[in-house]
């Protein structure tokens, strides 16, 4: 068994849960600085890398919305645009009239650390003595252009699991949406 164990680990069949350092960025909402440690005592955070023009972040809008009706005042529900696009600037991050905290991330620095690739693309982190770890990752359901098809609400399960104590069974999923181009 620790044989087995060992050939998993090393041929990355069981990967090492990512930790996520502190970062701090601008909400373009109300201009005011927002830190992930300032969450170290929520039970999670859910950061999904967003965009303003990706039709598949339109597809979700609601849907981001309704996990915050739902989860917002137990989960705090953070936006990242890191889209450099002159259409993603930070002036129109700030037309885009959204409640939910909406960061700029224009150096990608946050991107880069979560290693995100899509938008959207959706990360539960947990606080785990002052660090937070990702505990899901990936798409925010198994159906991007139908909310009413969705079979699988993954990131919806993950949060449900995590706020019960217990194991997250589905820790990553394959994100759809547009590419974030990398500076």
């Amino acid at each position: 068994m620790k044989l087995l164990s060992l050939i998993l680990i090393f041929t990355g069949l069981i990967a090492k849960a990512q930790t996520i350092e502190n970062f701090t960025l601008t909400n373009v909402i109300d201009n005011k600085k927002i830190s992930l440690s300032s969450y170290a005592g929520s039970p999670g955070v859910i950061i999904i890398f967003t965009s303003n023009e990706c039709p598949f972040d339109r597809h979700y809008a609601d849907r981001i919305q309704m996990l915050a009706t739902d989860y917002g005042s137990r989960i705090p529900i953070l936006l990242i645009n890191a889209h450099t696009d002159s259409e993603e600037s930070v002036e129109a991050m700030k037309n885009q009239k959204l409640t939910l905290p909406y960061l700029a991330d224009k150096d990608q620095t946050v991107l880069n650390q979560f290693n995100a690739r899509r938008s959207p693309e959706a990360f539960l982190v947990k606080p785990t003595a002052g660090k937070f770890t990702i505990v899901y990752r990936g798409a925010i359901d198994d159906n991007a252009q139908s909310a009413d098809d969705v079979i699988h609400a993954y990131l919806k399960d993950a949060v449900d699991q995590l706020l019960a104590g217990r194991k997250i069974e589905t820790t990553e999923t394959r994100p759809v949406g547009c590419n974030i181009r990398r500076n």
